[in-house]
């Protein structure tokens, strides 16, 4: 279960993408690292990791 400040972050964060008009593609909480993982855009190119204590960061997964 995320916590409190880590749901609020990633809600904000769905908000920003869609006050741009970016899809959200995927959600999910890993119960594993207790991390939400976030991917957006059109083309999958926006990636967010959440930590539990609501600090976030982008995730620089490029496959190219």
């Amino acid at each position: 279960m995320p916590t409190a400040v880590q749901a609020i972050k990633a809600a904000i964060l769905c908000q920003y993408l869609s006050n741009y008009y970016q899809p959200i593609q995927l959600f999910r909480f890993d119960t594993n690292r207790q991390e939400i993982f976030i991917i957006a855009g059109v083309e999958e190119g926006i990636e967010f990791i959440v930590y539990p204590d609501g600090r976030w960061r982008f995730s620089n997964n490029d496959q190219t």
